[in-house]
């Protein structure tokens, strides 16, 4: 498989202030990959370091397998960039914008924008000072897209979009993706990331403690059990059990380990109900940050 971005102890210092440290990643041409961590993480100056627009302290990034500061305009041309925060020309009809970004172009976006704004139900005679958050979002999608870009970047992109465009944007950033696209999809809602990623990397005070399919993710980590008792509560002690909570007779908790041994523990005690289900991302999530 040919690997669309490399980096290789990439880490950028904001004077003594740690950015990123040491950042390794591998996304492979056709992936969707998603990047989560909480605000502050690192997620934004990793990707801000790919794209040139802040310089690294040391390591390596390709992007295409070109040096991503010795072909930063060669890169750049083939890439499809959605920041966390767009900011435009308040006077502008949206549709004079995003002429203006497809100029810089060499192929007729005319259709491609068209085709967006439809989709994402943007009226695009609206000057921007006059549009919602929800809406300037929406411009900066499309702004994103419009020249078929073989790279998606996408750093918090649902933020300002109501769930039923959120929907649609998953939609039109999947059918990118299966018209060749890569996509890497930066993110603190997890949820979000679970939907449409092949592989995640956590990242944690501006390190990658994680790389993993999402599958693997759930498959190989916790599981939430719900137990009711018949009667009043017991004391319960199982080696593997966290996040305990207890409310009146029944508790609940994340179990790691072999669901065999699990079993044979809790048949010792009278229950009146057990639940074993798959937890949350957020549940597994939150286990990297203790």
């Amino acid at each position: 498989m040919v690997a669309i971005i490399e980096t290789n102890k990439l880490t950028k210092y904001y004077g003594k202030s740690r950015g990123i440290l040491d950042v390794d990643l591998t996304i492979q041409e056709g992936e969707i990959f998603g990047f989560i961590g909480p605000n502050g993480a690192g997620k934004s100056t990793t990707i801000r370091t790919l794209l040139s627009l802040i310089k690294k302290t040391s390591g390596d990034a390709k992007i295409f397998g070109l040096d991503c500061h010795d072909h930063r305009v060669e890169i750049l041309d083939q890439i499809g960039y959605l920041p966390s925060e767009v900011f435009y020309y308040d006077n502008m009809k949206a549709i004079d914008l995003l002429k203006y970004s497809a100029s810089f172009y060499k192929k007729d976006c005319t259709q491609k924008i068209e085709d967006l704004a439809q989709k994402l139900e943007l009226d695009l005679n609206k000057k921007i000072e006059d549009m919602s958050l929800g809406n300037k979002k929406k411009v900066g999608i499309i702004q994103g897209l419009l020249h078929s870009p073989k790279l998606i970047i996408l750093d918090e992109p649902t933020s300002g979009l109501d769930p039923l465009i959120q929907k649609k944007f998953f939609d039109i950033i999947q059918e990118e993706n299966k018209n060749g696209a890569t996509v890497l999809f930066s993110s603190h809602i997890l949820s979000e990331v679970q939907k449409i990623c092949d592989r995640v990397a956590i990242i944690k005070e501006g390190k990658i403690i994680s790389t993993q399919k999402i599958s693997d993710l759930k498959d190989h980590a916790y599981k939430r059990v719900n137990l009711v008792f018949t009667n009043q509560i017991v004391d319960i002690e199982i080696e593997g059990m966290s996040d305990v909570q207890v409310q009146g007779n029944s508790i609940s908790f994340l179990y790691k380990g072999d669901c065999n041994l699990l079993l044979k523990k809790l048949v010792q005690y009278r229950l009146q109900n057990i639940e074993i289900n798959e937890p949350t991302l957020e549940e597994i999530f939150l286990h990297y940050y203790i």
